[in-house]
């Protein structure tokens, strides 16, 4: 802040990380961005002169959006100058809204209030000092502080995105989640009765084959590596055949969902031992024998030979790894892989380092088979989430909520009994006493069990809100609790998360809205969406929300993902902008056009509040990335009310 007799200029210093911008305050015109705001409240006390004042903007044309760019990155200035009216000192107010960008995609936009101390006219020139001193010392820390802020809450989205999947339809994982969940998995596979032998098996052989212990580490190495190498180059390959946007498909298409449902079933059957998933002896026999080619080609092959051998263990966790990743789509696939592979190379090197440790490795015995069976049995579980969005999607009500979770209580069960030694699969020997562990993993899966029991009589049970179908999907709330409730529902509306009413379509909604005068809350969400449920389930609940939600909005929740075909004669291309159209055949296909079209986006859960008029009440919009937390959900949805109150 500047002040000098009847003039002063308000300065907003910006900081922005690197890699990151935001837009310029004046966009080229059919640019979807948001440009940044500079307002100052109106009031008796000053005048505006001119407009904001920024350095000359960066411009630059985006092929991929097909549009003209204009931003600052780096550190800037913005300025905006007014002339002094009041003879009194009185406080200033405004906002700075700014949206951050990167290369992949735009955060939602972000709001600073700030306040400053502007000193009366006629007392400028006699209190010059004062006008640099304390006061406005003051709003320059207010206003330093608030960019702290901001560069803050950008430092933690950065270091968010660089961890996250560059998928735009279902954001609820990131790469960092992925690769951990396949590392961790890499570790069971490790201790299968495939692996674990091979590791002392193979250290021995580069060790005793080598002149020198340095050559043995380096083949052990090199060994390794190309374990690596075999399962990145499976994560490509299934990249490349079914491309990033089929990819992302397949967590919405229910014929997808259903043949997943069924894999995961034949491996998990296998896992009991049923039967044993075999690689063709030929394929095998053929990569044994180019490992006679020594050198790092055959090294490469005696890596391919393990690969192949242990399949009938690592086959099914591969492959629910790549089912898994694949819904995600973009990259997943190959970060699974990686940290797959990583896992279970990770002794070899190890051990060829550190001969000593193989003394500490655990015997092989029947105790792997139980490793087999605890995780056929967490796939048998896993396998029912698919079935779940198959049903879901389609709308049939056959595995609604009490069924699903009463699957999980019988597999649990079953698991606790099992590892108890109360039974025992063809492969298994009696059980003579329990270990520790053995003991341990047996009481925390009855804890499981203990806990899944309240849900069949509709307890949220949040901490696995991601897995079963939602509240609303379930006999007590489902389609025959609306028809029983149907006098206590809104025209239209059907029963929505956490059993409040809500509205399938924008245009009755909005109509709604209007004739009982509340706020529009906007929720673009989808069927099949993992973190809309964590946001509906652990969130939408919680004092001070559900009331809002529940006596305050109209609430409109939006299924992108919905397969219900839109009559003829709404069907065809649309523009979704400049140049560029979009397909619309679904209801889900709708919804979509209308996010991006209006917010330049795709991704659920997606929040905004509307007036009656279906104008954004300038509360900025809600997500799960930074409003998961209660009480920032909370605060959003307050100030949205206070604007709708005040508009």
């Amino acid at each position: 802040m500047e002040q000098k007799g009847g003039e002063a200029t308000v300065i907003a210093k910006i900081k922005v990380v690197n890699h990151w911008h935001i837009n310029a305050t004046k966009l080229p015109a059919g640019t979807f961005g948001l440009p940044t705001e500079f307002t100052l409240k109106k009031s008796t006390h000053f005048e505006q002169v001119g407009g904001i004042i920024e350095p000359k903007p960066i411009l630059k044309y985006d092929d991929i959006a097909d549009e003209q760019l204009a931003y600052h990155e780096g550190s800037l200035t913005l300025k905006r100058k007014i002339k002094v009216l009041s003879k009194e000192d009185f406080e200033l107010t405004g906002t700075f809204v700014f949206q951050t960008c990167n290369d992949v995609k735009c955060l939602p936009d972000h709001t600073v209030p700030f306040k400053l101390k502007i000193k009366g006219f006629v007392d400028a020139e006699e209190k010059t000092d004062g006008a640099n001193g304390d006061s406005l010392s003051s709003g320059k820390n207010q206003a330093e502080k608030n960019n702290d802020n901001s560069n803050a809450a950008d430092n933690r989205d950065e270091k968010k995105a660089a961890a996250k999947k560059e998928n735009t339809q279902d954001k609820d994982r990131s790469l960092l989640t992925i690769f951990l969940l396949s590392f961790v998995s890499g570790l069971l596979a490790l201790f299968t009765p495939c692996v674990l032998p091979m590791v002392p098996l193979t250290v021995s052989f580069f060790t005793h084959r080598s002149k020198t212990r340095g050559e043995g580490i380096r083949k052990a190495l090199l060994y390794s590596v190309s374990i690596i190498l075999i399962y990145i180059i499976l994560g490509t390959a299934v990249t490349a055949i079914f491309g990033e946007q089929a990819l992302n498909d397949m967590s919405t298409n229910p014929w997808f969902n259903l043949f997943f449902f069924l894999l995961l079933v034949v491996f998990a059957v296998s896992f009991l031992g049923a039967f044993e998933i075999r690689m063709p002896s030929w394929l095998i026999n053929k990569a044994e024998g180019q490992t006679k080619k020594g050198g790092i080609l055959g090294i490469f092959f005696m890596a391919l030979v393990l690969a192949l051998v242990s399949f009938s263990c690592t086959g099914p966790i591969v492959g629910t790894l790549i089912v898994e990743a694949a819904r995600h789509g973009g990259i997943t696939p190959i970060v699974g892989m990686f940290g797959f592979s990583l896992a279970l190379a990770l002794p070899f090197g190890l051990f060829a380092a550190f001969p000593g440790w193989m003394n500490s490795m655990p015997k092989s015995g029947g105790w792997m088979n139980s490793v087999k069976v605890v995780l056929g049995l967490l796939e048998l579980a896993l396998a029912f989430k698919f079935l779940s969005n198959a049903d879901m999607t389609w709308d049939l009500h056959l595995l609604e909520r009490e069924l699903f979770i009463g699957i999980w209580v019988v597999i649990f069960i079953v698991m606790t009994l099992y590892l108890f030694g109360m039974i025992l699969l063809p492969h298994d020997s009696p059980v003579e006493r329990l270990s520790v562990g053995r003991t341990m993993l047996g009481s925390f899966t009855l804890l499981i069990v203990i806990y899944l029991l309240p849900g069949l009589w509709g307890a949220p049970l949040k901490l696995i809100s991601a897995f079963p179908p939602p509240l609303q999907y379930s006999e007590w709330s489902g389609p025959r609790a609306t028809e029983t409730s149907a006098s206590e529902m809104p025209p239209g509306a059907h029963v929505g998360p956490q059993n409040l009413p809500a509205f399938h379509d924008y245009d009755e909604a909005l109509a709604y809205a209007k004739k009982v005068n509340k706020p529009l809350f906007v929720d673009f969400t989808g069927i099949n969406c993992v973190n809309c449920r964590k946001m509906e389930q652990q969130v939408w609940g919680e004092p001070g929300i559900i009331e809002t939600l529940k006596n305050d909005v109209v609430i409109v929740s939006l299924h992108v993902d919905e397969r219900k075909e839109l009559p003829a004669k709404e069907q065809g291309e649309f523009e979704s902008s400049p140049g560029k159209k979009m397909s619309v055949v679904t209801t889900g296909d709708k919804w979509k056009l209308l996010q991006v079209k209006r917010y330049n986006i795709l991704a659920q859960p997606y929040y905004v509040m509307q007036d009656t008029d279906g104008k954004d009440l300038g509360n900025g919009a809600a997500d799960y990335e930074h409003h998961s937390n209660p009480n920032d959900f909370k605060n959003w949805l307050n100030k949205g009310m206070s604007k709708f109150k005040n508009r």
